[in-house]
C-alpha cells in the first residue's frame, strides 16, 4: 500500500494526530462530526497509520446501508491507491468483494451482526468503527450492546463510534466515560425558505409540492444540483414523472433515490452528468451518503417511521414528521461544495415545535426478532443487556 494520504480540505485532516493518538491510548473513542467533516472515508484510514488493521487482522466499519458501505470502500481505495477488493473491501447481503489482503472492510451493521453469528468474539477484527450510529437503528443499537460486552473479554479491540453532533455524550458514558473528539463540519451558508402550504393548496400532493419548490429554484438559478427528500417509493416515483413531464425545457437528469432500488439504478447518483442533476431520495441520503453536486434542498419535513403498537400487537410504517435535528441534516446536505438554498414545505413554527431527536428504533418497534438473535448467540440474561437505552 502506498504512503497514506489526507485531503487537507477536510476538517477531519486537522484532527489526524490527536485521533491517532487517543486510538492508540483508548480501547473506545467516540467521534463527533457535522457533516462534511471526513469522518467516514479518513477515519479507516487513521486506524491504519495507527498500526491497526495488520498482522492478518481487519478493521471493520460499518454503515447503515448497503449504498453507502459500496460507496465508501471505492473511495477509500482510491485514495489509498489500490483496488477496489484487495486492501480495502466491502461485504453487503448477497454481495462481497473482499481477498486475502483486504484490511479495512465496510458492511453495514446488520452484515457485522450476522457474523458474530459463527464467531462470538468477531476475533478477526482489531478495530470496529460503528459509523453514523447516531441513526439508532435496531441494528445499531444491537451492535453496540454486544460490543459494550465485548470489550472485557477482548481487551485487544478497539471501538470508533462516529456520530453526528447529536448525543454523543449518551455514546460515551455507555462506554465508561470514553474520550469524545468533536469536527466542525466544512459547510458555507444556507439560506433557509418556510414555503408551508397555503390554504386553498390543501388538496396538493407532496410531490406537487415538491415540484413547485423545484420551479421557484431553476428559475432562480442557472447551475447546481438538488436533492428533494420525499418519505415514500411512491412519492419519488410521483415527484419524478412530474418533473420529467412538466420541465422538459430545463433538461434535467432525473434520478430517484430509495432502498428497494438496484445498487446499478442507485450508483446512477454519484455518475457525472453534463446536465443539472434532480435526485428524488428517501432519508437514505440523509446522513449517510454524500452526493455530489448538491446545492439546493426541498425537504417535505416527513419520513416512514417504524412503529409497533403493544396494545394490537401490530407493526407500521406510518408517516411522520421528522425531529429538528434529522431537518438540520438534511439541510446541511446543501451547504458542503457553496452557498446553497434549503426550502421547507412547512412553517417555522413547525420546525420549532418538533421533538430535537428521533427515539431510538428500540424504543418504538418489536422487539422479538432481536430476543430470538440473542438467545441463538446465547445470550440469555435478556433483561440486562447493556442497551444505549434499554427499552
Amino acid at each position: 500500500m502506498k504512503p497514506i494520504k489526507y485531503p487537507q480540505n477536510l476538517p477531519i485532516s486537522a484532527k489526524r494526530e490527536e485521533v491517532i493518538r487517543l486510538i492508540r491510548e483508548n480501547q473506545v473513542i467516540v467521534l463527533s462530526g457535522e457533516t462534511g467533516s471526513g469522518k467516514t472515508t479518513q477515519i479507516p484510514k487513521f486506524c491504519l497509520e495507527a498500526g491497526l488493521g495488520a498482522k492478518g487482522k481487519q478493521i471493520a466499519c460499518t454503515q447503515p446501508r448497503r449504498l453507502a458501505a459500496v460507496s465508501v470502500a471505492a473511495r477509500i481505495a482510491e485514495e489509498l491507491g489500490t483496488d477496489l477488493g484487495e486492501e480495502v473491501g466491502y461485504k453487503i447481503r448477497f454481495e462481497e468483494k473482499t481477498s486475502s489482503r483486504t484490511r479495512v472492510k465496510l458492511m453495514t451493521d446488520g452484515v457485522l451482526l450476522a457474523e458474530t453469528q459463527g464467531d462470538r468474539l468477531l476475533s478477526r477484527y482489531d478495530a470496529i468503527i460503528v459509523d453514523e450510529a447516531h441513526e439508532r437503528s435496531l441494528n445499531i443499537d444491537f451492535l453496540l450492546g454486544i460490543l459494550r460486552m465485548l470489550i472485557e473479554k477482548r481487551p485487544d479491540l478497539k471501538i470508533i463510534i462516529t456520530s453526528a453532533t447529536i448525543d454523543t455524550q449518551k455514546f460515551s458514558q455507555a462506554f465508561g466515560n470514553a474520550p469524545i473528539v468533536e469536527v466542525s463540519g466544512r459547510t458555507y451558508p444556507v439560506e433557509l425558505r418556510y414555503r408551508p402550504p397555503e390554504e386553498e393548496e390543501g388538496e396538493k400532493s407532496l410531490a406537487e409540492a415538491g415540484v413547485d419548490a423545484l420551479e421557484e429554484i431553476l428559475l432562480e438559478t442557472g447551475s447546481g444540483d438538488v436533492l428533494i427528500f420525499m418519505p415514500t417509493e411512491q412519492d419519488i416515483v410521483e415527484c419524478c414523472d412530474l418533473i420529467s413531464t412538466r420541465y422538459q425545457r430545463w433538461s434535467l437528469t432525473v434520478l430517484p433515490l430509495y432502498a428497494r432500488l438496484t445498487s446499478q439504478e442507485q450508483h446512477r447518483i454519484f455518475e457525472e452528468s453534463s446536465r443539472r442533476k434532480v435526485v428524488v431520495s428517501t432519508n437514505v441520503a440523509e446522513t449517510s451518503l454524500t452526493i455530489p453536486g448538491i446545492v439546493y434542498v426541498i425537504d417535505t419535513g416527513v419520513a416512514r417511521v417504524a412503529r409497533y403498537t403493544p396494545s394490537t400487537g401490530t407493526f407500521g410504517l406510518p408517516i411522520e414528521s421528522i425531529s429538528r435535528s434529522s431537518a438540520d441534516q438534511r439541510k446541511g446536505r446543501c451547504g458542503r461544495i457553496q452557498e446553497g438554498i434549503c426550502i421547507r414545505l412547512y412553517s417555522e413554527e413547525d420546525y420549532y415545535g418538533r421533538s430535537l431527536y428521533t427515539p431510538p428504533e428500540v424504543l418504538r418497534t418489536n422487539l422479538a426478532e432481536v430476543i430470538l438473535r440473542m438467545l441463538s448467540l446465547k445470550i440469555y440474561d435478556i433483561d440486562n443487556f447493556p442497551f444505549v437505552d434499554p427499552p
